[in-house]
């Protein structure tokens, strides 16, 4: 399943992709997913049109990436390492590598609940410069991110191996 959404920030310019991605069969909310966010500051989006136009740029236009994988919908507080154990610690998919952030758990506390709701998340933030011959052909930018689309498809499949206990699916909130 997959959920895309498009912002732009109409005060600083800068646009963003959103995007999550799960797989097939997943209830909604999904129990396991990857959201992508790709970010287009607005130096960058200076400096790919001055690449346009024929001028010199100090720095190639660049997209800020960020990888969140969450497991939500979870009984009880999860032992983040697991997840830590089949992820690794950077991702070189995208020219410089994505570095992993420590987890995050989320523990809900619902009014009428027989315990907690609970999730944990691991992120991986950095950016990826957009080399010269990907600009002058667009095309190439297909090519770029496939490895991306490779990468989380295995990490959604080792994650769903994961011996986490989830609640029912008629009792989520």
């Amino acid at each position: 399943a997959i959920e895309e959404r498009f912002q732009v920030d109409v005060f600083l310019g800068d646009l963003s992709f959103e995007t999550s991605y799960s797989l097939p069969g997943e209830a909604r909310p999904a129990r396991i997913r990857v959201d992508v966010s790709l970010d287009w500051p607005t130096w960058s989006q200076t400096a790919y049109r001055s690449l346009l136009i024929g001028d010199e740029v100090e720095e190639l236009p660049e997209v800020l990436v960020e990888l969140a994988i969450r497991v939500q919908e979870l009984r009880e507080i999860p032992d983040a390492g697991v997840l830590l154990a089949v992820l690794p610690e950077e991702l070189e998919v995208l020219g410089e590598p994505l570095r992993r952030s420590v987890p995050t758990i989320e523990q809900v506390l619902a009014r009428g609940e027989k315990g907690p709701v609970c999730a944990v998340e691991v992120s991986y933030e950095g950016s990826s410069a957009l080399e010269e011959t990907t600009l002058e052909d667009p095309a190439r930018l297909e090519q770029s991110l496939a490895p991306l689309g490779r990468m989380l498809a295995s990490i959604l499949v080792r994650v769903t191996d994961l011996p986490f206990a989830f609640r029912a699916a008629d009792t989520a909130p």
